[in-house]
């Protein structure tokens, strides 16, 4: 029985009918008998050996330790790093995936002092994210595989990995990721050439993993594969395929839903000015689902709500130039323009939109109009212009060029604006130590 499991038993116990277990530790003293209050006693060696767990090595281990290879890549530099500290302190720590990512993309490793931190943060996600737990160990590199030799909490660190086609034959879901990201990286043909062979053998789960490899180098020469994605047998397949393929700029489903789109919005001059006339689609036809907008159980009845569904789901995946060519506006002009109800509908489309197709010129239209006060702050819109902040490009430019949100600004405008500088200034750390 551990150390760590005795005291546990002993604090659970209670101090009057249990004896405070002794606590060794390679390097220190034995501790001898206190004297005092046992209930202190306990907590102070329980403090102790929390050190040395976190210290990443089993407190019960007397021998030396062994030596850690040497990691060939830079670290990042000092204020990527005090980015890093603050996100595991709580600050925006639903941007360490992205951190993480944009490491790797770069080929940096993390401070050596904020591995074991980093590792208990995977550990604890080990059941509900498999990626985060995948990523930091590859992100720590040699260094973590090592302290995972030392703490079995860490054990997943440390997990020989498969080499070459091997990892594609016999590894987890997680080394033929990064097996088929490896070969993506040198040749996409043959990548495709691998998800095409092993399409029909693969369940759902490993053909998200394959659209999303793709999703890294989207190209035209992938338009086939994911055409032929669309008569999935699988929803959530069909789907993810439909959101590449209006990623993709001259795709056919991209021009089958400009089509639609223009149906549905167009341009009115007037004596009172120049406005938006929407006439949503009347409902969800074959191939509108094909295209990946799913059915609604509403849709037999297109009440309005379905109806503002449907033609949010048609603009979200229609190519922004659409717009910008049909009516000759800017970006800027067009998100201004008065729509009325539709609004709401509009913005959050346009929204997913920007964010699919990674348009600096919208994106900071929509984050602009919502900073000068043209943003009434419903639900939709809030929702929208947080997965603006959460999910646009950072590395398609500064929102510091953005102006500063009214006063009278609901509070969620500026917390978007926070969050989008933090995360481009986190890009700009991250860039300025790769190039150096």
């Amino acid at each position: 029985m551990s150390t760590w499991h005795d005291l546990v038993t002993a604090s659970l116990i209670g101090t009057e009918r249990s004896v405070v277990p002794a606590v060794a530790i390679p390097g220190l003293a034995p501790a001898g008998e206190d004297a005092g209050d046992p209930a202190a006693v306990l907590l102070d060696r329980a403090a102790l050996l929390t050190a040395a767990r976190r210290a990443g090595r089993r407190p019960d281990r007397a021998e030396p330790l062994p030596a850690c290879e040497p990691d060939p890549r830079s670290a990042v530099s000092a204020a990527a790093a005090d980015r890093l500290a603050r996100i595991l302190g709580g600050e925006h720590s639903d941007l360490l995936t992205e951190w993480l990512t944009a490491v790797a993309a770069r080929g940096l490793r993390p401070p050596a002092q904020t591995l074991p931190a980093l590792l208990d943060r995977a550990r604890r996600a080990a059941r509900t994210d498999a990626g985060l737990t995948r990523m930091v160990a590859e992100a720590g590199g040699r260094r973590a595989r090592w302290l995972a030799g030392l703490n079995p909490d860490w054990v997943f660190a440390a997990a020989p990995a498969l080499a070459g086609a091997d990892a594609w034959r016999l590894g987890d879901p997680g080394q033929r990721r990064d097996y088929l990201v490896a070969v993506a990286a040198r040749d996409p043909g043959a990548a495709r050439e691998l998800i095409t062979g092993s399409w029909d053998a693969a369940g759902p789960a490993e053909r998200a993993m394959f659209l999303s490899v793709l999703a890294d180098r989207l190209s035209l020469a992938d338009e086939p594969l994911l055409e032929a994605a669309l008569d999935d047998r699988t929803e959530d397949t069909r789907a993810r395929a439909a959101y590449l393929l209006a990623k993709l700029p001259g795709s056919a489903l991209g021009q089958r839903m400009a089509e639609r789109a223009l149906r549905c919005v167009r341009l009115e001059h007037s004596a009172r000015g120049t406005r938006l006339v929407i006439t949503p689609p009347a409902e969800c036809d074959a191939p509108m689902r094909r295209d990946g907008i799913p059915l609604s159980p509403a849709a037999g009845r297109t009440p309005a709500p379905e109806r503002a569904r449907l033609l949010r789901q048609v603009m979200a995946r229609t190519p922004l130039r659409t717009w910008t060519d049909a009516f000759g506006l800017s970006a800027a002009q067009i998100v201004t323009l008065p729509a009325g109800d539709w609004a709401p509908v509009l913005f959050t489309a346009w929204a997913r939109a920007a964010i699919a197709q990674r348009d600096r010129e919208w994106t900071a239209a929509l984050i602009g109009r919502a900073l000068t006060g043209g943003l009434r702050a419903t639900a939709a819109e809030i929702q929208a212009l947080d997965h603006l902040a959460r999910r646009a490009d950072p590395a398609l430019g500064a929102p510091d060029t953005l102006p500063e949100p009214p006063p009278d600004a609901p509070p969620v405008v500026g917390a978007a604006l926070s969050l989008l500088r933090f995360r481009y200034e986190m890009l700009r750390e991250l860039n300025d130590e790769h190039s150096r």
